[in-house]
């Protein structure tokens, strides 16, 4: 089992000017210690469960190509773009060049987003929850087509792609991960379309195996075989208490997930990472094999 990083949190007591600092060390920490991936959130205001939207927020594409100059093994993704913030074609290119740019280490993580506030607040249009799922699903199939290189014409019902050129193309194919944990909609995208999903850690005994047996479901009814996906998950790491998090991953990994992303109380403070070093020795021996494109 790997372990990656999220990130939810920009505020510090010095203002701005110290955000670019910090998250330079956290970066480079989380790097040395052994995190497989760095996962920025891709919102544009603060969400409740973090604090108000006046908070500091920063862009995640902005941000990730930031991190790229600052390591040189960290996988880096958003978690997850929301489908109706940038034009397909504009926002596969702009994952294609952080591909390039920090030599084949990006992720397109994709979901059908929920913030209305942040969208009306900034003008961005903000279509009924069916429509962009439709977005969303045109998008899953311009993404494949275009990071293989077709740049022949595409004609959907929401976007016209004339010649989707994708030069330089990325020096891998961006894996693709598709966030949410809706059973009908969602995880029949995850089944057709995606190469990693991302749920929710869940509380309640038995409710992610639940969640995880549906998509079980769905790949079956998309001839698709379930250990193809790389199962992922997101959940907050709390107090630094080793055994309590080694059984807390061991159940994980009987699960079948792969790579938990945690986010951290205060990731300003560098003693979190010698914590997450040793986290991410006790984890590496859990699961199967380490899925291809996890590394």
């Amino acid at each position: 089992m790997k372990i990656g990083l999220h990130v939810m949190k920009f505020g510090l007591p010095d203002g701005p000017a110290a955000i670019g600092p910090a998250l330079s060390r956290i970066v480079r920490d989380a790097e040395q210690a052994g995190i497989h991936s760095f996962w920025p959130m891709d919102h544009f205001f603060q969400i409740g469960i973090a604090g108000p939207p006046e908070d500091p927020m920063l862009e995640a594409y902005s941000t990730l190509a930031w991190a790229a100059g600052q390591t040189t093994t960290l996988q880096l993704g958003a978690l997850v773009t929301g489908v109706h913030y940038r034009h397909p074609g504009l926002l596969l290119k702009t994952v294609s060049t952080l591909d390039v740019l920090s030599g084949g280490r990006s992720w397109l993580g994709l979901g059908a987003a929920w913030n209305e506030h942040e969208s009306r607040g900034l003008g961005v249009p903000f279509p009924p929850l069916a429509q962009r799922f439709e977005m969303l699903e045109e998008t899953l199939r311009i993404a494949h087509r275009m990071f293989a290189g077709d740049d022949t014409p595409i004609e959907g019902r929401h976007y016209r792609l004339e010649q989707p050129l994708n030069h330089p193309a990325p020096l891998r194919r961006p894996p693709i991960m598709i966030g949410g944990m809706g059973e009908r909609k969602t995880m029949r995208l995850i089944a057709e379309y995606a190469d990693a999903n991302n749920f929710f850690e869940l509380p309640a005994p038995g409710a992610l195996k639940q969640k995880l047996d549906v998509l079980r479901r769905r790949c079956d009814e998309a001839e698709r075989p379930y250990d193809d996906i790389v199962k992922t998950t997101m959940g907050r790491l709390g107090e630094r208490d080793l055994d309590a998090a080694r059984r807390r991953f061991e159940a994980l990994a009987d699960l079948g997930v792969d790579l938990a992303i945690v986010d951290l109380p205060d990731p300003a403070d560098p003693s979190a990472f010698d914590y997450l070093a040793q986290l991410v020795e006790e984890v590496a021996p859990l699961g199967r094999p380490t899925p291809a494109l996890l590394g």
